[in-house]
């Protein structure tokens, strides 16, 4: 690397350029485009020799941009304040100098939003499928350890490795997470898969862990079966359309038709009706409880706006009310407004502290007059959490085994 300085009465900055001609690397011959085959499994006492290998050292690497999207959302969802630290660059400053020689093309004066390259350990998820049961597992446990992944000091890299129904690609797969020091989580529905990525992982000392095996083991001996080995879509399985299809269907044909409000007259209609103010839930929610096969309706409270009669006319064990924390949504709500392209003066009270925290009390009141509703707290919850909450009071219900309990709100 050749070095040159940058003088100047403020500051002496040292600038690395790039040699023009670099050297060439040899490509090393432990490369993976040749797959390994299962008799090129290390040995344990080989094991330690080739993870000390400085080839197959951990690798820094970047927090995956999915994951941090993820953590950041939740926090805002809890309403958590995430400072966002921004560099404002004079354009005659020896800073801006530098920065010119090495990226030309960046704009004078902008604001640069500083970078924190944070080193992320990795997580391999490997099936022989879609990879969605890995990817939500490893995303459910990961919610875990939010405090960590927010404040970004435990950045992880995940990385998810679908359509794996090979012993070659599975080994291929194996041994780069062995590269990267990366940890293995895998559903393998053939057994004899799952036992080889268990050995390989075992020989390479990755730790691993099997989602699918132990739960599927457990249901064969308690229901007295053996496996069908057959992964979920593969050929050799047949799939009925069963009344319970169709069910779904129009379960999300009408939950789509009663959106926010619509339609009041076919209420009656509905097995779960949602009520509260703009911007909880209630449409997404709405939507996921109608893939379950739920017809789902959902009633906005606004403020000078009366309520459809017949909401108080149907069965009130039905009816489920919805609120979130007035930070979180005059967050959400400026969010919208953004969205919809609305400059900040044009902007009307829909966001404002004043009128979120009155029209919430608004609905509290609404919630008070009708005891019978179960008030569903929103805030820093995921949709399935709001979802299992609300099936399960409804089940209750309709079986008769719901009690009144000390607060109504969950």
């Amino acid at each position: 690397m050749e070095k040159r300085t940058l003088s100047s009465s403020a500051l002496h900055l040292k600038i690395s350029i790039p040699n023009p001609n670099p050297p060439t690397i040899p490509e090393s011959k432990s490369s993976l485009s040749s797959p390994p085959t299962p008799s090129s499994l290390p040995t344990s006492d080989q094991s330690d020799t080739y993870l000390s290998d400085p080839e197959h050292q951990i690798r820094k690497s970047k927090a995956s941009p999915r994951l941090n999207r993820w953590s950041r959302a939740r926090a805002i969802r809890s309403g958590r304040r995430l400072d966002r630290h921004v560099q404002r660059v004079d354009p005659g400053s020896p800073v801006q100098m530098a920065d010119s020689l090495l990226s030309p093309s960046t704009p004078e004066g902008v604001e640069v939003e500083d970078e924190i390259a944070v080193g992320g350990k990795s997580i391999y998820m490997v099936s022989d499928r879609t990879g969605w049961t890995a990817e939500h597992s490893v995303n459910a446990a990961l919610g875990q350890f939010e405090h960590c992944l927010v404040d970004r000091a435990c950045a992880v890299n995940t990385q998810l490795f679908p359509g794996v129904d090979s012993l070659e690609r599975l080994l291929e797969v194996i041994k780069q997470a062995a590269k990267e020091g990366a940890m293995l989580v895998y559903t393998l529905a053939d057994t004899s898969m799952a036992e080889s990525a268990r050995q390989a992982c075992r020989h390479w000392g990755i730790p691993s862990t099997d989602v699918l095996g132990p739960i599927t083991e457990a249901i064969a001996s308690h229901l007295g079966v053996s496996l069908s080995g057959l992964p979920c879509g593969a050929s050799g399985r047949s799939y009925a359309l069963t009344d319970e299809y169709f069910r779904r269907i129009d379960a999300i044909e009408f939950t789509i038709k009663q959106d926010d409000g619509a339609l009041p007259q076919n209420l009656y209609k509905a097995d779960i009706i949602l009520a509260g103010v703009s911007r909880t839930g209630k449409t997404p929610l709405s939507i996921y409880l109608a893939q379950k096969g739920y017809k789902v309706a959902n009633v906005p409270i606004v403020m000078g706006v009366e309520l459809p009669k017949t909401l108080f006319e149907i069965d009130q064990e039905k009816v489920f009310g919805m609120t979130i924390n007035p930070v979180v949504l005059q967050t959400i709500r400026r969010a919208r407004a953004k969205t919809l392209g609305l400059k900040k003066e044009a902007r009307t009270n829909y966001s404002e502290m004043d009128y979120v925290r009155e029209e919430l009390d608004f609905a509290g009141k609404i919630f008070a007059q009708n005891p019978v509703w179960p008030v569903i707290e929103v805030t820093g919850k995921a949709m399935e959490e709001i979802a299992a909450v609300v099936l399960r009071l409804y089940h209750d219900r309709k079986q008769k085994s719901w009690m009144s309990r000390i607060s109504r709100r969950y």
